[in-house]
């Protein structure tokens, strides 16, 4: 069979509710790995907090921060950070909201407050082993996202006012700021550019609102059976839920899994 690639999507999609990856979904990946395929990470998520998953099934192949930063085999690349100037002047909006934000790069996050119950909420739903510390003059470094935590609604005037950022919400409390025109396809199409495989060998797995580029764009897309709603009308298939082994199920409808 003729290589192809393969991108996974983590929450909701590698991961069940309980963030718990099925071992149907890892022997899967690691026979794909036999094959000779490429499998590949496209998630939300920075670096740091996936590290487990990315040891666990050997990839160091992924696209995080919904598209702004790239890794090949190991090899960093692209990046598309934050405007800072812009982020500075939202920060500043926050506060004045009691709207607390969180900064990240690829190695850590930190928040621009020493303690808030909406932070504790959403980056406990995440179960990671990994928490953001108090340090407002992190928003100096290059960061590629950031973490707006409010309830829904009270985002719409970031929205209208700061331009160059794009607002995705992932929690209850808790909307993503990105650069705008980001996504996770922008990142797959640097990694596509290098290795060269045709729009007929390509797949994609997501479950999310922030998948919905990547299921438009892939030849090959599965929304999971547990996605959204908007998941499943823009990918070309809908496969089983997490927990029902859906990323098997979804391998072996295009025969990439016997």
């Amino acid at each position: 069979m003729e290589q192809h690639i393969i991108f996974f999507d983590i929450d909701g999609t590698l991961l069940d509710h309980h963030k718990e990856l099925p071992q149907s979904a890892k022997e899967s990946i690691f026979k794909l790995k036999e094959q000779g395929h490429e499998v590949a990470i496209a998630t939300g998520r920075a670096p740091f907090m996936f590290k487990d998953i990315r040891k666990e099934l050997g990839i160091d192949t992924y696209v995080s921060f919904n598209g702004q930063y790239v890794v090949l085999r190991g090899e960093v690349i692209y990046k598309n950070p934050l405007d800072n100037e812009e982020l500075v002047a939202l920060t500043e909006k926050a506060l004045e909201n009691e709207h607390p934000v969180v900064f990240m790069d690829a190695d850590d996050m930190k928040a621009n407050v020493p303690e808030h119950e909406y932070i504790n909420e959403s980056i406990s739903s995440l179960k990671i082993d990994h928490f953001p510390s108090h340090d407002p003059d992190y928003i100096g470094r290059e960061l590629y996202q950031a973490l707006l935590f409010c309830v829904k609604g009270e985002e719409q005037p970031y929205v209208d006012q700061f331009k160059k950022f794009d607002f995705v919400r992932w929690h209850r409390v808790s909307v993503d700021i990105l650069p705008a025109g980001g996504s996770k396809a922008e990142g797959i199409d640097r990694i596509i550019d290098k290795l060269g495989i045709p729009a007929e060998r390509q797949v994609a797995f997501g479950d999310a609102r922030n998948d919905l580029e990547m299921l438009s764009q892939i030849h090959h897309s599965f929304a999971m059976g547990n996605g959204h709603q908007e998941a499943k009308e823009k990918a070309r298939y809908v496969t089983k839920r997490v927990d029902e082994d859906g990323i098997l199920y979804g391998l072996k409808q295009i025969g990439l899994i016997k």
